[in-house]
């Protein structure tokens, strides 16, 4: 049984050369995340043809997916480059300062005096260190050390229980967009979305660059964990961002949320990834920690459509052994997910027929046992459908678009494949899909087998036919007008 979860993997320094690439796709990544906070727009071009002609050599498909650096809400620079604050120290974080010491350091967001007030709590480098403000002052914003330690250039802030006015999109980020789609990315991560706002203007200056990118809507702010299902319905996905989340509501209550918006996500219909240090040992150890493995595992179970990798993959010294380890703990955490598919099923209401055939498909699949779904799809949106009741039987998605099979390397227990469709018979064209299924090596002769199709042939969200056939019950039919 293939493995249904995919994986994102962050390309950077030790995912770079061709040769780690291409291991790294054998491996089985499934979506390469981009970090548009590094690198130029030459970098991210020779990135993008890099595992292009990686998943080309393999014969594997790659998503690509470009993270938007969003907000740089850091502190400036310091004079020797890092300094150690100690408890009860009394600490300025000032706008207008150049070179900090230990007394005081500059900032990057010059509005963060105009966000906070006396009282506020201010947590550095994702909470290793925080500050109660006393007082605002000008360009000053003025502090005490609650939690002591090192602090070094350029380090993040976060308000505790958040509230900063900083847009999600800066004009770094409407640049970078430009060049996601110049490099034909396959999806957009936005950083620090508060509303849906943030999500309709990234849509449009998507479309408005010429991008068919579907937008991953980042969660990590106290703000869009409660504006959640609007910004779900202006989005195509979401990642659960633990990292900035658990500084702004506090690492306790991370659990219980990541549940709670994958099981939101996937009744929307939207896609998931669950990110931030899933495997961090291994980027120093050739082997993951117990937790780790849990960790992966409960993303699994809850339902993720995919779980990411990120400097294990970009800076770690294991980048294709950390793809290999997650792989094996999603395979074996499949086995015992739950499947809940009657209920799914039963609890829906459609009004379309596309989206009925999907879900009539996944009952009939589930519940005859058959060895495969195959999906004819123009858009990739029936298969999504598909994919988001977990049923544990493998669709492969069909599809002439090479956008629509790079966007399903992300669905869950969705394996697209492309499939050249130079003629509207419909009976030729569900032969030939059994025929790839063969090829492929997913089913054998006498396999119960499900197929679904629209008519007329290569219109979108026109998937109105059903059919149960046992694999090479029948000859090819005549093949008119080839």
């Amino acid at each position: 049984m293939p493995r249904h979860t995919k994986i994102v993997a962050t390309l950077g320094p030790s995912s770079s050369s061709a040769e780690v690439l291409e291991r790294m796709v054998h491996a089985g990544i499934d979506v390469v995340r981009m970090n548009f906070s590094h690198g130029t727009t030459e970098d991210h071009v020779a990135r993008a043809e890099a595992i292009r002609d990686a998943s080309a050599r393999v014969r594997r498909p790659v998503g690509l997916l470009a993270d938007l650096q969003g907000p740089k809400i850091r502190i400036g620079k310091f004079a020797d480059g890092r300094v150690t604050l100690a408890r009860d120290d009394e600490f300025i974080l000032d706008s207008s300062c150049s070179s900090g010491n230990r007394q005081r350091v500059g900032l990057d967001y010059k509005d963060l005096p105009r966000d906070v007030r006396g009282g506020d709590i201010l947590l550095l480098d994702d909470g290793r260190l925080k500050l109660r403000v006393d007082q605002v002052f000008g360009t000053e914003i003025r502090t005490r050390v609650l939690v002591g330690g090192e602090l070094s250039n350029n380090k993040g802030i976060n308000r505790q229980g958040g509230g900063l006015t900083a847009p999600a999109l800066t004009a770094k980020d409407m640049d970078d967009i430009k060049t996601a789609a110049l490099i034909e990315v396959d999806f957009v991560a936005v950083s620090f979305p508060k509303s849906a706002a943030d999500m309709y203007m990234a849509r449009q200056l998507l479309r408005a660059a010429g991008s068919a990118a579907l937008l991953i809507a980042k969660i990590e702010r106290t703000e869009a964990v409660a504006n959640l299902t609007e910004i779900l319905d202006a989005s195509d996905g979401i990642m659960v961002a633990r990292g900035d989340l658990a500084v702004e509501v506090g690492d306790a209550a991370v659990p219980a949320l990541q549940k709670k918006m994958l099981r939101a996500a996937r009744e929307r219909n939207k896609l998931t990834i669950t990110a931030t240090q899933m495997m961090e040992s291994m980027i120093q150890s050739p082997v993951p920690t117990r937790a780790e493995v849990s960790d992966v595992a409960n993303a699994v179970l809850d339902g993720t459509d995919a779980v990411m990798l990120s400097a294990e993959t970009a800076a770690g010294r294991y980048p294709v052994e950390v793809v290999e380890a997650m792989s094996r703990v999603c395979l074996e955490a499949e086995k015992s997910a739950d499947t809940a598919l009657d209920r799914d099923v039963l609890n829906r209401v459609f009004t379309r027929i596309d989206q009925s055939i999907a879900m009539a498909a996944i009952w009939t699949a589930f519940h005859l046992k058959v060895k495969a779904i195959a999906a004819l799809t123009q858009t990739g949106s029936t298969a999504l459908w598909m994919s988001r009741p977990n049923s544990g039987v493998p669709i492969y998605a069909l599809t002439p678009e090479k956008t629509a099979r790079n966007q399903m390397t992300l669905y869950r227990e969705v394996y697209p494949l492309l499939m050249s469709q130079t003629h509207h018979d419909r009976d030729v064209l569900l032969w030939e899909a059994e025929q790839i299924l063969l090829d492929q090596g997913v089913v054998e002769h006498g396999d119960l087998i499900v197929l679904t199709i629209g008519e007329p042939i290569g219109a979108s969200g026109g998937t109105n036919t059903l059919k149960i056939v046992r694999v090479g019950d029948h000859r090819a039919p005549h093949q008119s007008g080839y």
